[in-house]
């Protein structure tokens, strides 16, 4: 695992609370690597844990299955945006609003991650998130060796794409992924 502070600017003030961004692959591995992170704070302050889907938008999608066709990584990553703004008015900024410590697993960088991976523009992806605040913690977690959870945004986005005709090998998007979150 790895540990970053992230710079803060008046811009990027997350109230008087902490937030903290688990970053990486697989589910378990972050909800798990999230808790301990909230483990260390006092019951009081702790503003608990948001987690990628809070809005149901990819169950949905996972529901309509060919129904909605193919989605390209941009639109995923449109998605996701929108997932992250719910979590930010109905789960983090409460947190934060209260001085609580809170922690997103994903947040900003796993899609990141996967939009460079995936190909997409760097600039449309820095503006794509402008409105999420800077985290004042980062922490990458890679998944678990031999883990079997494919419950994660990185494992959901890879086996969509996956499915295209012509997409690409869900394992060598993972991997690549990976890479682009560890840089």
């Amino acid at each position: 695992m790895t540990e970053r502070s992230a710079s803060l600017s008046p811009k990027s003030a997350t109230a008087a609370g902490t937030l903290i961004a688990i970053e990486g692959l697989g589910d378990q591995a972050l909800v798990k690597a999230a808790k301990a992170e909230l483990d260390d704070v006092p019951r009081a302050m702790r503003g608990g844990c948001s987690v990628w889907d809070a809005s149901g938008i990819f169950g949905d999608l996972v529901i309509a299955a060919d129904d909605a066709g193919h989605a390209s990584a941009r639109t995923l990553l449109l998605l996701y945006a929108a997932d992250l703004a719910f979590r930010l008015r109905w789960e983090i900024r409460p947190a934060l609003n209260k001085h609580r410590v809170v922690a997103a697993a994903p947040y900003v960088g796993t899609a990141m991650a996967f939009g460079r991976a995936a190909g997409i523009d760097v600039e449309w992806l820095k503006n794509l998130f402008l409105f999420a605040p800077r985290p004042n913690r980062i922490k990458t977690v890679p998944a678990a060796r031999g883990a079997r959870d494919r419950s994660g945004f990185v494992e959901f986005v890879c086996e969509r794409l996956a499915a295209h005709p012509d997409g690409p090998k869900r394992r060598e998007l993972r991997d690549h992924i990976w890479a682009e979150l560890k840089r």
